[in-house]
């Protein structure tokens, strides 16, 4: 059950960093925001796909 609580800070870590950046970059809120959102969709992405691939190789 901990693993999870650390995935789950390091996804939004991921997410706040983004937002950050792109606020830093010059772009509105909305924009952001938005680039905050890709950014988790493609974190979860990768999250699936190397959790496939171990339980592949653990299984």
């Amino acid at each position: 059950m901990n693993h999870i609580a650390i995935v789950l800070l390091a996804a939004a870590l991921v997410v706040a960093a983004a937002g950050t950046l792109a606020r830093f970059d010059g772009a509105t809120y909305p924009t952001a925001l938005m680039r905050a959102a890709t950014t988790f969709a493609a974190v979860l992405t990768l999250a699936a796909a190397v959790t496939g691939v171990l339980a592949e190789f653990l299984g």
